[in-house]
């Protein structure tokens, strides 16, 4: 029987971080996938819908030929050609980690992972499943630590059956290779709003429908609001505090009654948040503790039981593919006794990629407020930035949170162009402490969207130099 110092079941982006962090710490490392390398994320979740966002901005500012001095006499959009390239993209990133699977010289089992006990797990080749490393394997294999990383699925309604066809998630919609005529979208989340774009970027009446207040709900109300504004600039219906009261297919589609009115459409993507795969993995064997479903870590990813780790979804700390990514490191660091850190899950980044892109990290307004901090907010809006302006997308605006008294970053909240990539400059500030008048006295390069974190930050103290 093999032993390895440390099993990884699981190969997503928490699971494969793990692993790689391990073997570059000298421990004796395996990795568990049953698909595919790379899990949802790479598969059929952030990459390969990346991929559509970006062919769907392109089609929106094709549509805006005036303004930029271009026309077309016969623009036609070929949604076929986006669903491939997002394909491409996917492969080419899961060929990237395969490779860096034997770089790092971890042992990749092509199969189904499950607890035996606390050292033993028992692995189901899957034979339809691309082989990693020449690696076709049934049988049972000991580690002294095991790392669970198995990830979640989506959420359905109670009593609705999601056939892959009419009724479908995320995964399903990234198989789609034609844009549905008509599409109702049932949460108005990260997916919900990333999938509405798409598709009404290539001509699809979108619908979406949030049992909210508001649309992207876990964000502050002011990007919330702007956010709406947006999607109904661009045609698409959106209906908040709204429940949905029946889901069914008709002829031809589906029938959603919601809100005291019946809307049918040809298809129904249920986008209403993820459920942790802790199931059939052999937990009970081991046992290990779960709750509501989620496995129960510490801040180091210790389940109960000692030499077993849990991260990522499965665990439900916080439900993306980066904070995974960052467990699955801090994980392996303990497992090798290596110097390492504990994941502070306000400074943790949440993004969405639609027009206009949302990135935000830390309290909202309203939940600062709730727990008693005396606040100073200060706001930029891109209107007035010459770069904003340049490209053509001058809308949205930098909201930063802080202590009042000591100038602790609390929150940041933006919206508008490319603010996704905007974010890590203060991810950074917070986690090395610093205030909003360290950021405003950082000089920003002109012109760029970078200026309006600065004015953002000068702002707090009523400083703001273009406002």
């Amino acid at each position: 029987m093999t032993t390895y110092d440390v099993t990884i079941i699981g190969g997503g982006p928490g699971g494969y971080v793990a692993a790689i962090r391990a073997a570059q710490l000298g421990l004796k490392t395996a990795l568990v996938e049953k698909e595919h390398l790379g899990g949802v994320c790479l598969n059929w979740g952030c990459i390969p819908s990346k991929a559509l966002l970006r062919n769907a901005e392109l089609a929106n500012l094709l549509t805006r030929g005036k303004e930029f001095g271009f026309t077309f006499e016969n623009l036609q959009l070929d949604y076929s050609v986006a669903h491939k390239r997002s394909r491409q993209v996917s492969d080419r990133l899961v060929k990237g980690v395969q490779f860096l699977m034997k770089k790092n010289k971890i042992e990749v089992y092509q199969g189904t992972g499950k607890l035996k006990d606390a050292t033993h797990i028992e692995i189901a080749s899957a034979p339809d499943a691309p082989a990693v490393n020449g690696q076709k394997f049934d049988g049972v294999i000991e580690s002294k630590n095991i790392i669970i990383a198995t990830g979640a699925r989506a959420r359905s309604i109670p009593g609705v059956t999601i056939d892959g066809e009419a009724i479908i998630t995320y995964r399903h919609a990234l198989e789609i290779t034609q844009p549905p005529k008509s599409i109702v979208i049932i949460g108005a989340g990260p997916i919900g709003v990333e999938f509405g774009y798409v598709f009404r970027a290539y001509g699809s009446d979108v619908t979406i429908i949030e049992m909210l207040p508001n649309v992207v709900p876990l964000e502050d109300e002011e990007v919330s609001a702007e956010l709406a504004r947006h999607l109904k600039k661009q045609g698409i219906q959106v209906l908040t505090n709204t429940k949905v009261e029946s889901l069914t297919q008709v002829e031809g589609g589906v029938e959603v009654k919601a809100g005291g009115q019946t809307i049918k459409a040809d298809k129904a993507l249920i986008a209403i948040g993820f459920a942790p795969n802790s199931e059939n993995i052999g937990l009970e064997k081991a046992g290990v503790k779960v709750e509501r479903g989620a496995i129960v870590v510490d801040n180091h990813f210790h389940t109960n039981v000692p030499n077993i780790y849990a991260i990522g979804d499965v665990n439900a700390k916080l439900m993306l593919a980066h904070v995974g990514s960052a467990q699955g490191i801090v994980a392996a660091e303990t497992i090798a006794g290596a110097e390492t850190v504990e994941l502070d899950y306000d400074a943790m980044p949440r993004c969405y990629y639609c027009q206009p892109q949302i990135a935000s990290m830390g309290l909202t307004e309203k939940q600062a407020k709730e727990k008693g901090h005396e606040i100073k907010v200060g706001k930029f809006n891109f209107q007035p930035n010459g770069k904003a302006l340049g490209l053509g997308e001058a809308y949205g605006f930098v909201k930063v949170i802080a202590d009042a008294k000591y100038g602790e970053i609390l929150g940041v909240h933006m919206i508008g162009p490319e603010v996704t990539e905007l974010l890590p400059e203060w991810v950074l500030a917070r986690n090395y402490e610093l205030t909003p008048h360290e950021v405003a006295r950082s000089v920003h390069a002109h012109p760029t969207l970078g200026e309006a974190m600065m004015e953002a930050a000068e702002a707090v103290e009523g400083q703001s130099i273009h406002q």
